[in-house]
């Protein structure tokens, strides 16, 4: 099992602006209000950032979800903290597939979905289009 795995069975994510697989995998992202994309940046080694800093974390909650054909959920919410939002897509047992962490976007509300792209857009109005199948092929820095 994987460390984010390991997280994912208590619903928390690295509390790092990042795009989190299930198989391990794990980039730094950015984003902004004035894009409609995830910036996918360096790839971000999520054990030794947690063997650093152990309290590095921040808890997820659900607001909004969309069902896909195959049975995954995308899933859209905040964190612990109130700017605080993230968004992902997990199997019908709620395993993580994918999700994506940002600090200061605000929460995730809505999910609007066309053809393999999903469209996420937080109550402070940050908005971002992704592949659902592999947001790491979205946009690179």
């Amino acid at each position: 099992m994987t460390v984010i795995e390991r997280l994912w069975l208590t619903y928390e994510l690295p509390a790092v602006d990042g795009l989190y697989f299930a198989d391990g995998r794990a980039y730094e992202v950015s984003a902004s209000r004035a894009e409609r994309v995830l910036r996918i940046n360096e790839a971000l080694d999520v054990e030794q950032l947690l063997s650093e800093e152990p309290d590095l974390v921040a808890c997820v909650d659900g607001l909004s979800t969309h069902e896909l054909g195959d049975g995954d959920v995308l899933w859209a919410g905040e964190g612990c903290y109130g700017s605080d939002g993230f968004f992902g897509r997990v199997r019908s047992d709620r395993g993580l597939v994918w999700a994506v962490f940002l600090e200061e976007a605000d929460p995730f509300r809505t999910i609007q979905v066309s053809g393999r792209q999903a469209t996420f857009t937080s109550t402070s109005g940050t908005v971002i289009t992704v592949d659902i199948d592999d947001p790491s092929t979205t946009g690179t820095a």
